[in-house]
């Protein structure tokens, strides 16, 4: 998948940039909170039609601006997305509006890795489980449905346990835990499936990166593992009745993350957390990468290289400047790092000055 132009009017502090783009290497040099993020940001909003950081889309509209544009052009299509200030989004893909959005997800794989993933290793278990979503759902327009249909349902058994009325329907209660058992098995297994094959490309980039100094660890955690879903969340209805939402079922998975069999939020340095989130991104690269074999995705990276030592940018500068990656578009605030891929690479790439929302071409 290549980017060949991109179109920002109006997104966060960009009021507006037209961006002539690499086929391999873009890079966005500037000082922190100009505007080099959310460049990435509008690349990441044009795939999963919503931003990384924003969970409100009138965020991303730029200050006292009533709407936002962003187009893409891509090497096979173009896709456009057009949002006023109160009203819902439109994507479209040449010209065409989507009926869905979801019917867009998956057409254009991307990979981010940026400063707040580090919320995957010390964050709520709700961050490791948006985590696989998000990687299989751009493979599995299934997943995407199930997703949704457990969640609904979790939803509604969880609003009927909160009411306190002693003429509790249980039989409409046992109807959303079949559904939340059905859909939740389907959702298990592709997560299983998921991490089974992730976990060997992650240990070979972080034992790459770290110089095999450490052994990490990610042990997939559901309550699917006891046994039949619907026995499990049947079995927990009593005390799932006192404190009135499901204790038991998919939306409760988890990813153990250890290193050298401890737990990393309390053993792992600022260093080998950011490692970590590193490796399990470019892991997560291959697997999209091996798992779609016609469309190469997107890398993202995002001031990557802070908090780490000098011999774990160098193996990470290995890694990104070779062939098994395809567009890449990095951030730093020098030159220092980007220099060291572009000379090691000896591949086409774009220099941007980003300073107060202003981008312009360097050389």
């Amino acid at each position: 998948m290549i980017l060949k132009k991109l179109s920002l009017l109006n997104y966060k502090n960009i009021k507006e940039a037209t961006l002539t783009l690499s086929p391999k290497f873009n890079c966005f040099i500037g000082s922190n909170g100009v505007g080099k993020t959310n460049v990435l940001d509008s690349i990441y909003f044009l795939s999963f039609c919503h931003s990384a950081y924003s969970s409100q889309d009138s965020l991303v509209i730029r200050h006292d601006e009533p709407f936002l544009v962003l187009e893409g052009e891509y090497e096979d299509f173009s896709i456009y997305c057009g949002m006023k200030r109160g009203q819902k989004k439109h994507f479209k893909r040449d010209k065409k509006e989507y009926k869905r959005l979801s019917e867009h997800i998956g057409l254009i794989p991307i990979v981010m890795v940026a400063p707040g993933d580090t919320l995957l290793i010390g964050g709520a278990s709700e961050e490791r489980r948006r985590f696989m979503d998000l990687v299989i759902s751009q493979l599995d327009r299934s997943y995407i449905a199930s997703l949704n249909r457990y969640n609904k349902a979790l939803q509604q058994r969880n609003a009927l346990l909160k009411n306190e009325d002693e003429q509790f329907d249980w039989d409409v209660i046992a109807i959303l835990e079949e559904q939340m058992a059905a859909d939740g098995e389907y959702l298990y297994q592709q997560r299983n499936q998921f991490v089974s094959r992730l976990l060997p490309l992650f240990q070979q980039f972080y034992s790459t990166i770290s110089g095999e100094h450490e052994r990490v660890e990610l042990q997939y955690l559901s309550h699917c593992q006891r046994g039949p879903l619907l026995d499990v969340i049947r079995n927990g209805r009593a005390k799932d009745r006192i404190m009135g939402y499901s204790l038991h079922g998919v939306h409760r998975d988890d990813l153990e993350i250890l290193i050298d069999g401890h737990p990393m939020r309390v053993e792992g340095s600022q260093g080998q957390q950011k490692t970590f989130v590193i490796a399990l991104k470019l892991a997560q690269f291959d697997f999209l990468k091996e798992s779609n074999a016609h469309t190469m995705p997107i890398l993202l990276l995002d001031d990557i290289f802070d908090k780490l030592d000098a011999a774990r940018v160098e193996k990470i500068v290995q890694l990104v400047s070779g062939d098994g990656f395809g567009q890449i578009f990095i951030t730093d605030t020098n030159r220092d790092h980007l220099d060291q891929i572009l000379q090691m690479s000896n591949a086409d790439y774009r220099l941007f000055l980003v300073n107060d929302g202003e981008i312009s071409s360097k050389s």
